[in-house]
């Protein structure tokens, strides 16, 4: 279930990221290009490969980590490229966006290198 909805989720974080770049080559204004680089990144790849990996290992996407994995990097996949959106536009004033959106992707991916390490049979 996880899985899916990470997939899912992923390909339109893509698109929107995809999207976002040509408007900025259309533009020929590249201000955004660290938003759109870490939405791609982060919201598109990432999420993607941890959706292949549950399809893959049923018994990681089987654990209870597996969920707060999950959810909590879909939602700092949102807000950290958002948060770096907010500053290069308005300024530093907003830097907590990306700092908190960073701290979530970074823990949600030591949930996930624990979830590696508990499934993978290493």
């Amino acid at each position: 279930m996880i899985a899916s909805f990470m997939m899912c989720l992923s390909v339109v974080l893509l698109l929107v990221g995809t999207l976002g770049g040509i408007i900025m080559g259309v533009q020929e204004n590249f201000t955004l290009a660290p938003a759109h680089a870490h939405l791609n990144l982060v919201g598109g790849v990432l999420l993607f490969l941890f959706g292949l990996y549950y399809r893959l290992v049923p018994a990681a996407a089987q654990s209870k980590l597996a969920p707060i994995q999950g959810w909590l990097h879909m939602i700092g996949a949102i807000i950290f490229p958002l948060g770096i959106a907010t500053v290069l536009l308005k300024g530093h004033a907003f830097i907590f966006a990306p700092i908190l959106g960073s701290l979530i992707v970074v823990a949600a991916i030591a949930l996930f290198a624990v979830i590696v390490f508990r499934t993978s049979g290493a």
